[in-house]
């Protein structure tokens, strides 16, 4: 090439301009190097797996720590959910379809552009232990973030692949124990996050675990959980249940033993050993568990879960960190599968009830007339699930010492009452997240409103402050009191408005009925309650 060539040649190199480094905040963190997106002031990152894929030889085992992954690794889209029945009834809750993969342990961070020493918030998702995803638009942390917290939305295993207990699974490890995958992850997702979340500005020092419905009853096990103390510092339960537990080779409660309905799955599915199980393609071995009745639970095995919850509680053996626990005024308008078929008539139900209830009867229909028995069998199985709970665990954190607050969600907007499910399941979580737009597609449209966006913005300070000290604090909105010895809580329908005396009587009946049906050892303690009820124990020393 002629020199001349070779100049100009040079001279076009040289005004090219360089390849320009793609877009967005970048994070060296101890698992590695990541590349994220802005959304305003929030620096946004997506589908980060903090365990090594559980597939093949590693499904129904602990997670790996994955090593430290070279070079610069995206974070910009949502990692695929976990492998779960495909929904073929529609409902509320049902989403638009999204990928999902047995590869699913990833998590998501939101966190302020400039946070340094932030309180973090891990959110686990609900779903019954058998759907649902750190994915989903309503867990946008977005506002959240804006009000100075680092939110983390977690996957873990679910229905069969998360809560399988098998004796060949238990005789693999050195423990002896199986079942309570998905729980094993939500630890090892904490884990992560107390390693690396520092380097997007958080404090690994002030950690919240929360979640709604099967997330919060999650917040309860890891409460529980001697694996999980250290990693956080308080606790967020939204329509926990506090229902009884299957243990590992004892059956009780009514319930068989975990590793007895794994052997049974086993024996519907024909799998001769535990290399076919693993060898079963995971969608369809959801799908087969899912239509064989398996339900997934976290299983009493002595170390994870080392007893039924309700003793761990009433023994002071839970963690003694602050709680922020509630429920909903309509839970069941959203879940009448849980509800018994009604009775024929109002004198039907009192004749039924008085036979199952005994001498709790009258009580029982104090709180739950027969003049009004359609609504009252929604409340009944409300209460017993979730407002008990709810009360139960603040009683039991303010008996440690710890600052407790319970709430009553009772909001309801004309798309909502118009379709009969006021302050139904979940309905919450809009206003918690600030999330409107983000709900499903059968949802009730929550309206734009300033008055909506007001409880919203509320409710969002409350929970944030709640993250960052322990004490939910919102600006241009009452103080919330402690639970103490009055029985305080925040009733949150058009506004916030602090009360005393949730329900008076409620906790008390649910309490008895479960600590007589304990006492048995053969009666389990869920949705199993009025017109549903077997008949009520006789009176018990130690049962009020």
């Amino acid at each position: 090439m002629k020199l001349s060539h070779r100049l100009t040649a040079l001279a076009s190199l040289s005004a090219t301009p360089l390849a320009a480094a793609p877009p967005g905040p970048v994070v060296n963190a101890p698992a590695g190097q990541l590349r994220g997106t802005s959304e305003q002031a929030i620096n946004v990152f997506k589908g980060i797996p903090y365990a090594a894929p559980p597939i093949g030889s590693l499904r129904w085992r602990a997670p790996l720590a994955l090593p430290r992954w070279a070079g610069e690794r995206p974070a910009t889209a949502f990692g695929p959910a976990c492998v779960q029945p495909q929904a073929k009834t529609p409902s509320v809750y049902s989403n638009d379809p999204m990928p999902v993969s047995e590869d699913c342990l990833t998590l998501n961070v939101w966190s302020p552009a400039k946070a340094t020493h932030a309180p973090v918030l891990v959110w686990i998702h609900g779903g019954a232990l058998v759907t649902g995803s750190s994915r989903e638009a309503m867990y946008d942390g977005r506002r959240l973030a804006e009000r100075g917290v680092i939110v983390v939305s977690i996957n873990y295993r679910l229905g069969v692949l998360g809560w399988l207990a098998h004796p060949w699974l238990s005789r693999e490890t050195k423990q002896r124990i199986s079942g309570n995958y998905g729980l094993l992850d939500q630890v090892a997702a904490l884990t992560w996050v107390h390693d690396n979340i520092a380097a997007f500005g958080g404090d690994p020092a002030n950690v919240t675990i929360a979640g709604e419905s099967a997330g919060a009853l999650s917040v309860m096990y890891l409460l529980e959980s001697p694996a999980a103390r250290g990693l956080y510092t308080k606790a967020v339960a939204q329509s926990a249940y506090m229902i009884s537990m299957p243990e590992l080779r004892r059956s009780v409660h009514g319930a068989p033993s975990a590793e007895g309905a794994g052997q049974m799955l086993s024996g519907v599915l024909q799998a001769p050993d535990l290399a076919t199980l693993r060898g079963m393609d995971a969608q369809a071995l959801t799908d087969r568990a899912a239509a064989a009745g398996f339900g997934p639970w976290g299983t009493v095995d002595g170390q994870l879960l080392p007893q039924q919850m309700v003793d761990a509680f009433d023994q002071g053996k839970q963690a003694p960190v602050p709680v922020l626990a509630g429920f909903n005024q309509g839970e069941i308008r959203s879940l009448r599968v849980l509800a018994p078929k009604p009775s024929a008539n109002a004198a039907a139900y009192e004749k039924q009830i008085r036979d199952r209830y005994g001498d709790l009867a009258d009580a029982f229909l104090h709180l739950y007339p027969a003049a009004d028995y359609a609504e009252s069998i929604l409340a009944t199985t409300r209460d017993a699930l979730y407002g008990w709970t709810a009360e139960r665990l603040v009683r039991k954190q303010a008996a440690l010492g710890q600052p407790s607050f319970l709430y009553m969600f009772d909001r309801g907007y004309p798309a909502m009452d118009q379709a009969g499910l006021h302050a139904f399941h979940a309905s919450e979580l809009p206003y918690v997240f600030g999330a409107f737009d983000g709900t499903p597609p059968n949802w009730p449209k929550v309206p734009d409103t300033a008055q909506e966006r007001g409880l919203s913005d509320a409710m969002l300070d409350y929970w944030a402050s709640f993250v960052r000290d322990g004490q939910p604090v919102a600006r241009q909105a009452p103080v919330w009191p402690t639970f103490g010895t009055t029985g305080n809580y925040m009733h949150f329908a058009d506004r916030p408005e602090p009360k005393t005396g949730l329900m008076p009587g409620m906790f008390d009946l649910n309490e008895a009925v479960m600590c007589r049906r304990r006492a048995t050892g053969k009666i389990g303690w869920n949705w199993n309650v009025g017109l549903a009820a077997p008949k009520l124990p006789p009176k018990t020393e130690g049962c009020s």
